[in-house]
This record gives structure tokens, sequence and C-alpha cells, in this order.
């Protein structure tokens, strides 16, 4: 993980924010799925100490190597158990993927409440943070994205060119929302999910994991 921390802007790291989302069973060796958020939530006021820096520090410390931010932190009262962590959790398990194994982070490394709060700057935190995010594609061999809501999913397939619609999911539901999947020419495939802070996908009508599960399988019948 230490080659993947040399990649975190200098400039961010005394900012509120967090990087690694999992630990270092699943950003070590080959792995297919990579999971990639927005931006860490929460108010960046109340955890203004909790820098990029503390937390990446914090993580590479840790001392064992099987840890999720989804599964093992508290966010508010249970760990694993509040806003979107039990719906990651679910997804995960219906994927037949453990937390430990999953590589996880967000677009973009600085905390915020909600998006619109540094909307202003989300473009130049992006572009700073994708050098690491290219880092950890490249060098565990990830080919599936699953990209939580349009705003990461649309910057993640413009970085990476995936530019064709080939698939997607509607939800069951008088909303209809929508998950999409988009390739490239180089066999990568982002799945631009419904947010799991909105859309609950313990619920079959708005559960996007098959679509995830079809393009592993997709991947593991071509290795």
């Amino acid at each position: 993980m230490e080659e993947f921390a040399e990649l975190i802007p200098k400039e961010l790291q005394n900012l509120s924010g967090s990087v690694f989302y999992s630990g270092r069973k699943a950003f070590n060796g080959n792995k297919d799925l990579y999971i990639i958020g927005l931006n860490p939530g929460g108010s960046e006021i109340l955890k203004k100490e909790d820098t990029i820096l503390r937390h990446t520090e914090k993580t590479l410390n840790l001392n064992k190597d099987e840890w999720s931010e989804y599964k093992d932190e508290i966010w508010r009262g249970e760990a694993g158990k509040y806003g979107l962590q039990p719906r990651i959790l679910h997804l995960l398990d219906k994927i037949n993927l453990s937390p430990y194994e999953v590589p996880a982070s967000n677009v973009c490394f600085v905390r915020s409440t909600v998006e619109k709060k540094i909307s202003d700057k989300l473009s130049y935190y992006n572009h700073l943070c994708w050098g690491f995010h290219q880092k950890v594609i490249e060098r565990l061999g990830i080919k599936v994205i699953l990209c939580f809501g349009n705003s990461s999913g649309k910057f993640v397939c413009k970085k990476l060119k995936a530019n064709t619609l080939i698939d997607e999911f509607e939800e069951r539901n008088n909303r209809k929302w929508k998950s999409k999947v988009y390739k490239n020419s180089n066999g990568h495939f982002v799945i631009v999910a419904t947010h799991p802070s909105r859309a609950d996908w313990t619920n079959p009508k708005s559960d996007p994991s098959d679509l995830v599960k079809k393009y592993l399988g997709i991947i593991k019948e071509n290795s």
C-alpha cells in the first residue's frame, strides 16, 4: 500500500478526508473489482482533525491486513450498520466477495457533507487524485470499476475513455433509476450505479448486484 500512499497529493494531505476504504489485503495482488465513491462524507468542520494524512497513517499502521471502512468502522451506532454501509456489504455478499478483498476509495479524497460544498474545487481535486486511481487500476489489474452515482461515474468514464454504453439495469419501481455499464477499448467495464446513499441496494427492486456480478463473470471467462 505504501506505493499507492506515495501518490496522494501532498497539497491535500492536511485537509479533512481519507483515501483508503479497505486495507492491505485489498490493495495487494490481482483484483477484478475496484469500488470508487465520490468523496468522503461527514462534516469537514467537525472532522477537521481527521486529515487525509492522519487517516492514511492509521490505515498503513493497522496490525491486520483485513480491514474495511464499510464493515469495521462505526459511522453511527454499530460498525457496518449505518447509511450506505449495509447496502455495500449486501452487494459484496451477493457477488461473493469479502469487503476485505476489494480495494475501495473515492474519486476525490477531500471530505464534505454534500457534493455542492466542494463543487467549485471538485474538478481540480479529482484530477489531482486521479494518478492514485490510475496506478491502482494498472498495478492490481482491475477490469471492473464500480462507481457510486453519476458524478464519480462520469469522471471515471472520461478518464478511462469508457464511452460505449453496453448494458443497464432499471429499477423496478416508479422512479426507474438506472445503473449503466460502459466499456473502453482496453477491456475495462465502468459500472455507474445508483448511489447507495440514496438507493436501497438491499431492496430487490433497486439492487444492481446482478449487473456487477455479470461483468465480473465476463472478466473471469475471458481471463
